[in-house]
């Protein structure tokens, strides 16, 4: 999924595969990556097998921030390990999908040299109803038509079909 959004930037997309969920295996990975941008899916949340950050801060990576206040994707992490930015995505493929369009892409723009690398915003009428929402950002996938947008529902970070049927996301 990664690699189809960035088949239009200049990049040259190395994927090592899965890696086991064990921090030997973890560190193993990152002493051979070599990248500018070294992006990890999954096992950055708290669970017994999230460990990309302990694994990374073993490998001497710098933690920039790790969670934020956003949904899907609140298990995001930045920093750096060397010279390499590194992102840590979560491992719902929604939620990866979200953060890479809301944090990877830019940073690849940017790094492309781009003047404005953040995705384009929209003001635009909701058609239909949301349900209310606690403290963090949510990122509704949606349809778009004609300055009206259509919530796509259920907004579950597994649902790979909502994601399939929206070609917008409402913040809200």
């Amino acid at each position: 999924m990664l690699a189809a959004m960035l088949r239009d930037y200049d990049c040259d997309i190395q994927n090592p595969g899965i890696v086991p969920d064990s921090l030997e295996a973890l560190q193993s990975a990152l002493r051979m990556a070599a990248a500018d941008i070294l992006v990890t899916i999954g096992g950055a949340s708290v669970g017994d097998h999230d460990l990309v950050r302990p694994a990374l801060l073993a490998a001497g990576a710098s933690i920039d921030f790790w969670k934020v206040a956003m949904r899907p994707g609140k298990p995001l992490m930045a920093g750096r390990l060397g010279t390499s930015i590194v992102l840590g995505l979560p491992g719902n493929p929604v939620s990866a999908f979200v953060t890479a369009t809301l944090f990877l892409k830019p940073l690849v723009e940017a790094l492309s040299g781009a003047a404005n690398p953040f995705p384009l915003r929209h003001t635009a009428i909701l058609e239909g109803s949301l349900p209310s929402t606690g403290p963090r950002i949510d990122h509704v996938r949606a349809r778009w038509a004609a300055g009206h947008v259509t919530p796509v529902g259920p907004n579950d970070s597994a649902a790979l079909f909502t994601l399939a049927a929206s070609d917008i996301l409402i913040i809200r």
